[in-house]
């Protein structure tokens, strides 16, 4: 393989590695937002 062909394989796998290491180490937000359903008694047994 040309040294150009290696040098791009491992600019590739570099940016893999960065990218995986970003995403495990980022901490998301957990979505906020209130939910309000109304259950009718029907669903319920007594």
């Amino acid at each position: 393989m040309g040294k150009l062909t290696i040098f791009i394989l491992l600019l590739l796998l570099l940016g893999l590695g960065g990218g995986a290491v970003f995403l495990a180490t980022w901490e998301i937000p957990a979505p906020v937002s209130n939910v309000e359903k109304v259950l009718p008694n029907d669903k319920f047994p007594r």
